[in-house]
């Protein structure tokens, strides 16, 4: 499980800016749009389809 705001931080530094949104934060930046869902922890293949759709390399 990963830390939604974790993960949050991750989009944002990949330059995504927060829209807004209610049961899910929607980040964009020209051209692209992900959701992350509101909750305190996100399954690994949610956080790992989030990051390949944000451009963001896999952690080790």
């Amino acid at each position: 499980m990963v830390k939604r705001r974790d993960l949050v931080r991750e989009v944002e530094a990949q330059g995504l800016r927060s829209i807004g949104g209610t049961g899910h934060e929607v980040f964009e930046k020209p051209g692209f749009r992900t959701s992350i869902p509101r909750h305190r922890e996100i399954g690994e293949g949610m956080a790992r389809a989030i990051r390949r759709q944000a451009g963001i390399e896999r952690r080790r």
